[in-house]
């Protein structure tokens, strides 16, 4: 589990990596990694979220760790500002409306089954993220997902639609994969309007 202190720093590097692309810092973004605290040098997956007013504004993120996590959240919120294809890059003007959140993610962790409702058995709705692939589609759900899909084959079909799985394809030929997060935030990325 992150301290607090790491926390509000990979959210303060997550805020510098936005402000830089909309040029609002002189230097440069780059995270320093030799002066950041060594819970955020190890290598973990992120997710960064952006939401403006309640909604959904970017969502971008790594679902295995593959590098140091402050630079992951700082590549995952400049990912999710700017280049989530479901919405326009987020602009300067709607930067003081919008808020933060970032998930760590633990390792993915494949579930086996024989059946889709064996596969909803085992599930723990609010709990576990997941991951869905056949072939080369691939989608996931965050926990927080089941606020608003809180019965397991409505997530899994939601899930599936999501990465474009045909209904054809039997629940058995998919692999799926679950994981937990860490979230915290949902920050506003102005400063003069104060944290959480």
């Amino acid at each position: 589990m992150l301290s607090r202190d790491a926390q509000i720093r990979l959210l303060e590097i997550a805020l510098a990596a936005i402000d830089h692309e909309f040029g609002r810092l002189e230097e440069d973004a780059a995270v320093d990694l030799a002066r950041e605290p060594p819970e955020i040098r190890e290598c973990k997956a992120s997710f960064v979220t952006i939401r403006k007013e309640g909604r959904l504004r970017g969502c971008i993120g790594s679902l295995t760790a593959h590098r140091p996590l402050a630079v992951d959240v700082a590549a995952n919120a400049c990912a999710a500002a700017f280049r989530d294809p479901r919405f326009q890059p987020l602009t300067e003007r709607e930067r003081p409306a919008i808020e933060l959140s970032i998930a760590t993610l633990s390792s993915l962790t494949p579930i086996s089954f024989t059946s889709a409702d064996e596969l909803h058995a085992v599930l723990f709705p609010g709990r576990d993220g997941i991951v869905l692939s056949h072939h080369q589609a691939t989608a996931t759900f965050l926990p927080d997902v089941w606020q608003a899909l809180p019965e397991p084959h409505e997530f899994i079909r939601e899930l599936r639609r999501k990465a474009g799985i045909a209904e054809s394809v039997p629940p058995n030929r998919i692999r799926v994969s679950r994981y937990t997060t860490q979230s915290f935030g949902t920050f506003s990325l102005d400063p003069q309007t104060g944290t959480d």
